[in-house]
């Protein structure tokens, strides 16, 4: 199928990400949020982004124009309707995605296919609600977007071998690489990224090592662009938490535990860089841990 116009849900940091990288691609783009203030940021941060890219000669300027150009805004979920791809990248809760694709469902042409940005729900599930679930597949960019290589290309039960080579066939017009997973909890970034971070909290939880000693015992020692505890700041507490959860309630195996300590991190609000502490404290100068 020809792909032209793609619809992305949500303009928050991974939306913004991908209506970038989309419109850069030569994709129409129209994004969607519940928030004119949202889709606004959105907007404004990809002009900077793109902007960063043209300084640094990675990308013309010329380019940088007509991908701005490409990217339109809308504050109603019908106006998707008439894309041929549909990225829904809301929040990662499963009850607000199906409420997304609920509204989505009455507006769509017969051809579009929908895909979610979801780090870790079943696609099978997901799909199983919408009146297309051959025509539905996970389609996980990893964040930032921008500058990330991998997508994760993940079938559900249902899924057609056509749905899969259209979406693949995006993805390496993005200049980007696939890795194919099953619709198992977590794919296979999450499910094998999550436990280590998991562990790096137990590990600071039982005193076995303070924040630093940790980040940079896996940065130096086993050669770690980002320690794991700045990492989850990174991604937000809130996100690998959610994350573990699913692993935990989907695989029903006590390795998947969530670490009490994370838990409590996250009732405190502290979420990481966007809420200005984690486990590191991001409102001065330099972050400072806080253990």
């Amino acid at each position: 199928m020809d792909i032209q116009k793609i619809g992305v849900v949500g303009a928050g940091q991974m939306g913004n990400g991908i209506a970038h990288v989309m419109a850069l691609a030569g994709y129409d783009v129209l994004l969607n949020d519940i928030s004119q203030d949202a889709l606004d940021n959105a907007v404004a941060l990809i002009d900077k982004n793109l902007t960063r890219q043209v300084s640094r000669g990675k990308v013309e300027q010329a380019d940088k124009d007509a991908a701005m150009a490409r990217i339109a805004t809308t504050l109603s979920l019908a106006d998707l309707g008439k894309t041929d791809l549909v990225v829904e990248a809301a929040t990662e809760r499963e009850d607000v995605k199906h409420q997304i694709f609920e509204k989505l469902l009455p507006h769509l042409q017969p051809h579009t296919i929908l895909t979610s940005n979801t780090s870790s729900i079943s696609i099978t599930r997901l799909a199983s609600r919408t009146d297309r679930p051959e025509r539905f597949m996970g389609f996980h960019f990893m964040n930032p977007v921008p500058v990330m290589q991998l997508v994760e290309l993940i079938r559900g039960i249902a899924t057609d071998q056509e749905t899969y080579q259209s979406c693949l066939a995006v993805v390496e017009k993005l200049g980007k690489t696939a890795a194919s997973a099953e619709d198992f909890p977590a794919f296979i970034v999450n499910r094998i990224l999550m436990p280590m971070i998991n562990e790096a909290v137990y590990t600071l939880y039982e005193g076995v090592g303070n924040v630093k000693s940790i980040d940079e015992s896996m940065k130096l020692g086993a050669n770690h662009p980002m320690g794991p505890l700045e990492l989850a700041d990174f991604i937000g507490l809130d996100t690998c938490l959610a994350i573990m959860n699913v692993l935990h309630d989907g695989l029903a195996d006590t390795k998947y535990r969530p670490c009490p300590l994370l838990t409590k991190y996250v009732e405190a609000g502290w979420l990481g860089r966007k809420s200005q502490r984690g486990f590191y404290d991001y409102r001065g100068d330099v972050p400072v841990p806080t253990r």
